[in-house]
């Protein structure tokens, strides 16, 4: 599963909007935006923050078993 699912799950799984998940990890709306798109990866900083927040592990975000 490439990041931009694990993101989406995550959104429906916590009935996030882009805006909400923006706002959780202090950045732009459009950034998410781009990660759905495919556009952009997540920064590091951002993916440490989605650990913390939604309990996901690093590796999960990216696919990596």
């Amino acid at each position: 599963m490439v990041f931009q699912e694990v993101i989406k799950n995550l959104m429906e799984e916590k009935h996030l909007t882009q805006q909400a998940l923006a706002d959780a990890l202090g950045i732009n709306q459009t950034t998410v935006g781009q990660w759905l798109s495919g556009k952009k990866k997540p920064s590091y900083d951002s993916i440490l923050l989605l650990y913390q927040i939604y309990q996901i592990e690093p590796n999960e975000l990216f696919g990596i078993e």
